[in-house]
């Protein structure tokens, strides 16, 4: 019941802003029966289609080909849906304003003809009755092919067509850019942040923290290959992948997460789950990530030179009895010594304060990936992205290095980040 009272709205809006689309797209812009109505039409029913299956089509078990064959389109198509929306929605002022523009240039309708003067009276004679109009329509002979419509008038049809072709070349400039930024790999970003615990001997540890590569039918292993050498650019001390490195099972994407055998660093690389690789089997993942030389952390802990380094389950794990354990984390470590807490979540950081974490390192809001989405990851989350103090512990969020859904990233491009811990002994 609670299913289908979300469900049936959402595919009511889906529906309704693709209404939209075609009103301003197609309607307004063709002309009734000609060839491009019937391909704009055509294209309005078949691309939300294509991204319902795009949606729908590794939930459902559909063969992996088939997924990235209908990745592309389905998943760039939702992003030219949300710009193009917004782009004719502001359109409409234009729209608007041309309207009234039009109204005050174009002549008014012609007053109907004055009554005749009535003839001059003749001889008397026998009176006629006073015609009465019909109210019987006129009946066409048979064969006399029907009236067509009355044509849009040409400024009005311009004008639609000129607010269409703007807010599509607008959408496109967009989700194009966005494209481009993603396929382009992380930017690498430098963080330097002091822990009062760290010993001078620690002063200047490097970690170099990627989250969120979300591998699947679109970010395959050219896209891991990017970030591992985003990643071996920096030449970091140590290397933190804090979840949602997948989206699909190892059958299917272990090809494409075998570069990651290639991540070098002094200490090596750990991993933790985010909430992706419980809807992809974390299990699997866990074993397959061990295999490509990286060790999970799975509410466990390991001793560095100079602080410790813990990990936690994502809360998504709570469904499979596999949550986040802090206890079983942090329990028994030297309070003295520094400790740095991988946990894919940021709203996890209020559990991370009354355990006296001195530096939690997240991911999954991707920064809000598209504008202007970054305002929902804002009211959602703790810290979108960046650095920020609770308490005694400080939280780094990075936005991450792969997208989830289109491929898309405008305003918040995908890092990796060197986090260098410094000591105030130092």
């Amino acid at each position: 019941m609670i299913f289908a009272l979300i469900v049936v709205p959402v595919l009511g809006l889906f529906f309704g802003v693709h209404r939209y689309l075609w009103c301003r797209l197609v309607r307004d812009t063709t002309k009734p029966g000609s060839r491009l109505r019937g391909v704009g039409t055509a294209a309005a029913f078949a691309l939300p289609l294509i991204a319902l299956a795009a949606l729908l089509s590794g939930p459902a078990g559909v063969p992996f080909p088939v997924q990235q064959i209908l990745a592309w389109p389905g998943y760039l198509w939702l992003a030219m849906v949300l710009y193009l929306t917004l782009a004719l929605l502001a359109g409409e002022a234009v729209r608007a304003a041309g309207l009234w523009a039009l109204r005050r240039r174009e002549p008014a309708e012609p007053d109907p003809p004055a009554t005749a003067p009535a003839a001059p009276a003749g001889p008397p004679g026998p009176a006629s009755p006073s015609p009465v109009p019909s109210r019987t329509p006129t009946l066409l002979p048979p064969g006399t092919p029907a009236l067509p419509p009355p044509a849009t008038p040409p400024r009005r049809l311009f004008l639609a067509r000129a607010v269409a072709a703007g807010a599509s070349l607008a959408a496109t400039a967009a989700v194009g850019y966005g494209t481009a930024t993603t396929l382009r790999g992380p930017v690498v970003k430098r963080v330097t942040i002091p822990l009062a615990k760290l010993p001078r001997a620690a002063h200047g540890f490097r970690i170099a923290v990627v989250s969120d590569i979300h591998l699947g039918p679109i970010l395959g292993r050219a896209h891991t290959r990017r970030v591992v050498e985003a990643v071996n650019s920096t030449s970091p001390d140590l290397v933190a992948v804090v979840g949602d490195l997948v989206d699909g099972s190892v059958a299917d994407l272990g090809p494409a997460a075998e570069p990651l055998r290639e991540l070098r660093s002094r200490h090596g690389a750990y991993f933790v789950t985010g909430n992706h690789e419980y809807y992809s089997g974390a299990g699997q993942w866990v074993d397959h990530v061990r295999e490509l030389g990286i060790h999970p952390l799975e509410n466990a802990r390991t001793a560095l030179p100079g602080f410790d380094l813990a990990g936690v389950n994502d809360i998504t794990g709570q469904t499979e009895g596999a949550g986040p354990d802090y206890d079983r984390a942090l329990s028994g470590r030297d309070p003295a010594r520094a400790v740095v807490l991988m946990a894919h979540q940021p709203v996890t950081i209020h559990d991370t304060v009354r355990f006296g974490v001195d530096l939690q390192l997240s991911g999954h809001t991707h920064g809000g990936q598209m504008w202007p989405f970054t305002y929902i990851a804002a009211a959602t989350n703790p810290t979108v992205a960046g650095l920020r103090r609770y308490g005694d512990t400080q939280l780094y969020v990075t936005r991450g290095a792969g997208t989830w859904g289109p491929p898309v990233r405008l305003g918040v491009p995908p890092d990796v980040t060197v986090v260098e811990l410094a000591s105030l002994r130092a």
